[in-house]
């Protein structure tokens, strides 16, 4: 399930929802990701992020359905928000349950660098100074990079 939205919401809920949704599962794994309040050249006031509808939507089912082809998971959830946000507001929640740990950790991390690198959003970082635009960083390409190498390439 994908809810991408400009509604604040919380890690906490979301999870005893997907709790729910996943009973029976072996394993749940979670990401929660918040906006920092710096930045590497200095403070950070808030977060501005767009999406384009319904393009990132499809993009974001083209890997839910992607994470389902390669793992045995049983439950799959993605709440992504849009809009402006304060420092330390959750921006996203990622969930994975499966009847193992492996394949749920395997999963979330998979569906978090696709959110990283391929999902279409746009973030502005917003500073005392002013704005800019983000982009993801050399780090995210090379962890995205790892899904497409083969069992040979990753040996």
């Amino acid at each position: 399930m994908i809810t991408i939205t400009p509604h604040p919401f919380n890690a906490a809920e979301a999870l005893e929802a997907f709790q729910k949704e996943a009973r029976g599962a072996g394993a749940i794994v979670t990401f929660t990701g918040l906006v920092r309040d710096t930045a590497s050249d200095g403070d950070v006031t808030g977060l501005h992020l767009q999406a384009y509808s319904p393009m990132t939507e499809r993009g974001v089912e083209k890997a839910i359905a992607e994470a389902r082809k390669r793992w045995p998971v049983t439950a799959l959830r993605i709440i992504h928000r849009t809009g402006d946000m304060a420092p330390f507001d959750p921006i996203v929640f990622v969930a994975a349950a499966s009847a193992h740990r492996r394949a749920a950790f395997e999963a979330a991390d998979f569906l978090m660098d696709y959110l990283k690198t391929e999902a279409v959003f746009w973030k502005k970082e917003l500073t005392p100074t002013g704005g800019r635009w983000i982009e993801p960083r050399a780090e995210d390409y090379s962890d995205s990079a790892r899904w497409s190498q083969t069992d040979t390439e990753k040996a």
